[in-house]
């Protein structure tokens, strides 16, 4: 069976849950290997292998923490010549999708972005993607070359399937380019105790219904009593009532949680973009013909001041 290289998403030697889903998909398209960079990346072996990687790829250099994406571009093309994999498989953070267009251009291949479920193909991996704001599903494969696909987070349940996880030393060469750019200084960001944005299984959005900053503090404590990450609509981010880095929707974050809780947002086609590919959706709005209802799964018809405070007691109740 062909190799499908999966790039290591970590934080010293932790490995984030997007990459145990990318190591899902993998599996499905032939043996996952997985190359892990940067300072920890042996420390990642054992969780890679119980979730299916045959093979770590590993290398360590100061280059990955000093200067941005290039080395590890670098690091993944040595990858792709060393294995010759049936395809390449990325987070679609930021971070790595910029990683994965950079590396099918050095490669000369196709890319498919945001991917939220992959298949065996006669002519290779298949693509799903929720295109038009989430209003249709495609199924796309690239001709030329090895395939590079970078996949949204949520869009697979981690599965293990303990495998060899054999570490082996990547050798890797760095470019001229890989030193361009270097990362002058880094500002921690201030820990809120919840799940990241992008990775949480269940996501509170509050919208220009919850009428100010102060307010907010209704939202959390729903997303609190659930375990989940706390979101924002662009119009409630523009007011300055919620960090820029909470705002879902097109020009925002994209998100695809088991349950997204949308409370007091209208449901314009901004928003819409960034949630709409979640599993279940449930929103709360007094306006009875606001978009949003043509999207739910269940919706709440109400004052989200009374049903939201209602709905975190109920939750906290039955968690006893």
């Amino acid at each position: 069976m062909a190799e499908v290289l999966v790039y290591v998403d970590h934080v010293d030697g932790a490995v984030r849950k997007p990459t145990l889903e990318l190591l899902t998909l993998a599996r499905r398209i032939g043996e996952p290997v997985a190359v892990a960079l940067g300072g920890g990346a042996a420390d990642t072996a054992g969780v890679l292998a119980e979730h299916g990687a045959v093979k770590v790829l590993t290398h360590d250099a100061s280059e990955y923490a000093e200067y941005l994406v290039v080395p590890k571009v670098d690091a993944l093309q040595a990858a792709v010549e060393a294995v010759s994999p049936a395809a390449v498989l990325v987070s679609s953070s930021t971070e790595g999708k910029e990683i994965a267009a950079r590396l099918a251009l050095r490669i000369g291949s196709g890319i498919i972005t945001d991917a939220v479920d992959l298949e065996a193909g006669d002519e290779g991996p298949v693509a799903t993607q929720s295109v038009f704001a989430a209003s249709y599903s495609t199924k796309s494969r690239v001709t030329k070359g090895t395939p590079v696909i970078t996949v949204k987070p949520n869009s697979a349940a981690v599965e293990p399937a303990p495998a060899a996880g054999a570490v082996e030393q990547l050798s890797v060469s760095f470019s001229e380019q890989a030193t361009g750019t270097r990362i002058t200084g880094r500002t921690a960001r201030e820990s809120t105790g919840r799940p990241e944005l992008t990775e949480a299984a269940i996501v509170v959005s509050g919208g220009r219904g919850v009428n100010g900053a102060e307010n907010f503090a209704l939202i959390e404590a729903l997303a609190d009593s659930l375990g989940a990450a706390v979101g924002a609509s662009r119009a409630a981010v523009d007011a300055g009532w919620y960090p820029h880095t909470q705002q879902v929707g097109q020009t925002g974050k994209s998100v695809s949680p088991q349950l997204y809780i949308a409370n007091g947002i209208s449901g314009a086609i901004q928003h819409r973009a960034g949630m709409q590919t979640s599993k279940t959706i449930v929103a709360v709005n007094k306006d009875a013909e606001a978009p949003i209802f043509d999207l739910v799964d269940y919706g709440v018809v109400g004052d989200l001041f009374e049903v939201v405070p209602q709905l975190t007691e109920e939750i906290k109740t039955r968690k006893g």
